[in-house]
């Protein structure tokens, strides 16, 4: 392939290969990339590394890659300088790059204390001109699954009987998809997990509850309650708080929750 364009500095695509899809824990185990320069020279390199963790079956079933596979290759810190090296002075293009490789590999020259900046680079990804070229609402999903306009659109119930209808003609052109309602639950839930506020606000309960934004992004709830509880205070006040978010904060802080009478008056 010919780049459509003049490079005035290299450009390098690339791709990660994860344990997951949490920034903070989750870890990189290939990277492949392409660098075009200017004077049309093309450089491609694979390599995988060991994460030091288990790699999840659900990542495998994914990519492929098992704890085997990479039981004898490198950690990432063993070559993050090189690589550093390698993309000084790039630019960077992938597909789905700026939601999640980059950030990905961001972190991953944090955890080995090289400074990977951002700064000045340009990003194209292929993701964002897909998405905003090609509509990906309901009526998108009529002509393509259907064959037909979508004319009531915008209409509560014409929406839902389109919808309907495009569930049948989904399931009847993907014949791997469940035809169960749990087997159905679990397939999207698996690609958007459903998220609650307290999980836009923490991690699980399992995994100690971290803070996922706010000021103290990346910090244990319990250690926020212990050091800055004004930040906590701060949040049971916001007239906009979510009541079961309020619950954990309180908590943090060790009281009861309210209890709420389900009654209306």
């Amino acid at each position: 392939m010919n780049l459509p364009f003049q490079l005035d500095r290299p450009l390098v695509f690339f791709d990660l290969e994860t344990t997951g899809l949490d920034l903070k824990n989750d870890r990189i185990i290939e990277l492949a990339f392409i660098k075009w320069t200017p004077t049309g020279d093309i450089l491609e390199r694979e390599r995988r590394f060991n994460p030091g963790m288990p790699i999840p079956p659900e990542a495998t079933a994914v990519h492929g890659i098992t704890d085997a596979d990479v039981a004898d290759e490198v950690e990432f810190c063993r070559v993050a300088r090189s690589l550093d090296l390698m993309l000084e002075g790039c630019d960077l293009a992938g597909f789905n790059v700026r939601r999640f490789d980059i950030p990905m590999l961001v972190e991953e020259f944090k955890r080995c204390d090289v400074d990977f900046s951002m700064e000045g680079r340009r990003v194209v990804d292929m993701q964002n001109i897909f998405h905003r070229e090609e509509r990906r609402d309901l009526s998108a999903a009529a002509r393509f699954y259907l064959g037909r306009e979508h004319e009531e659109a915008h209409t509560a119930l014409g929406d839902i009987r389109t919808s309907a209808a495009v569930l049948g003609g989904q399931l009847e052109r993907y014949p791997h998809i469940p035809r169960d309602l749990d087997g159905l639950h679990a397939y999207c839930e698996e690609y958007a997990p459903t998220r609650t506020e307290v999980d836009r606000w923490f991690s699980s309960e399992e995994e100690g509850r971290v803070f996922r934004r706010g000021k103290y992004k990346g910090r244990p709830l319990a250690e926020v309650a212990r050091d800055a509880p004004d930040y906590l205070q701060w949040m049971m006040g916001a007239a906009d708080m979510d009541v079961d978010v309020f619950d954990v904060v309180r908590a943090a802080l060790g009281l009861t929750p309210i209890e709420t009478d389900p009654t209306p008056e």
